[in-house]
């Protein structure tokens, strides 16, 4: 029998979702659900639904992926609807997973249900990958680099302030820091060393290009600890230059296992659709809050609290005797 999910949101996340569990035989789409006219949103074939649908859906559906974005839709729904149903999040915003995770587990261990939060690439598999190198080679840096590329979580905020209809953000990584922790220096590296953030938008009419700029390079966890530039463009440059979302980027952990003896662990992404890869991951988490919550492993999880072999469709046999 399959899993069934529901995708909550239809943006270009709810999309890759649509396209990640038709690759999935042992999964299928009851539906989208959206706070928009359900006939106003096209998909691939998946049926709509508005969002007051969830209040009486709980038979038809063993798990929610929610699309929304992590500033405003998050915080929100992943509490609420923890409170009815398992689910999978994205909740992107690192200096608040604490609360985040607080609030949802408070929810789903009320409500009997598991959510696994915070899942997709970063965090999530590059969490994962940070866990492994501290564990495995504890006298040493971990040293995470983004991009460069197009920043779903980063690109969303920018959209919700205030003036700016269109925007995309690019995370660039300094090729400088990189090569230093490749060669084994072990630098101390600030966080405005690592990486910077260039941003594209487009303003409404009337908008202020100066107001917008400060808002955006003054936003705390987002904007504010980086150099940030802000360009001003039209929407037809816009259509142009910045449809594409390409990411990526890599882990390394640099350190010693005896003196003369240096260990270099790198785990790298490189990502044609940023929305894409990143629902092949939510799916793959939902599968697994599925098993969780049947098996009664309920609450707040994230990909720490997660067995590897709960994200394959294999069984635990074909595991061990085709990948171990």
């Amino acid at each position: 029998m399959s899993i069934r999910i529901g995708i909550v949101g239809y943006g270009n996340l709810g999309r890759g979702v649509e396209t990640a569990i038709g690759l999935n035989p042992d999964l299928s789409l009851t539906g989208v659900f959206t706070r928009r006219a359900p006939e106003s949103v096209p998909t691939a074939g998946a049926r709509v639904y508005p969002m007051s649908d969830l209040d009486f859906r709980r038979d038809d559906l063993d798990v929610l992926i929610l699309c929304g974005g992590s500033r405003d839709d998050l915080p929100i729904q992943s509490p609420e609807l923890a409170a009815r149903y398992s689910l999978v999040d994205s909740y992107d915003n690192h200096a608040h997973i604490p609360e985040h995770f607080a609030a949802v587990d408070a929810a789903a261990r009320a409500a009997g249900t598991t959510a696994i939060i915070s899942s997709g690439w970063d965090p999530g598999l590059f969490s994962l990958n940070r866990l492994f190198g501290e564990a495995v080679l504890p006298q040493g840096s971990t040293y995470t680099f983004w991009g460069r590329g197009l920043s779903q979580g980063h690109s969303d905020a920018l959209r919700r302030v205030p003036g700016v209809v269109q925007a995309a953000q690019y995370t660039i990584p300094s090729e400088d820091a990189i090569s230093r922790v490749r060669a084994g220096e072990a630098p101390e590296l600030s966080t405005r060393e690592r990486h910077t953030r260039e941003c594209y938008v487009v303003l409404a009419d009337g908008a202020d290009p100066e107001t917008v700029r400060a808002e955006i390079v003054a936003m705390p966890d987002y904007f504010e600890p980086y150099e940030t530039t802000v360009h001003v463009i039209d929407s037809a440059e816009f259509e142009r230059s910045h449809q594409g979302m390409p990411h990526g980027g890599f882990v390394i952990r640099s350190a010693t296992t005896s003196e003369g003896n240096a260990q270099v662990i790198e785990y790298q992404l490189a990502l044609d659709s940023n929305p894409e890869f990143t629902a092949s991951v939510l799916v793959a988490y939902a599968r697994a809050a599925a098993r969780m919550s049947a098996a009664g492993d309920h609450g707040a999880k994230t990909v720490f609290d997660v067995a590897p072999g709960l994200l394959s469709a294999r069984s635990p046999g074909e595991l061990r005797r085709d990948l171990l």
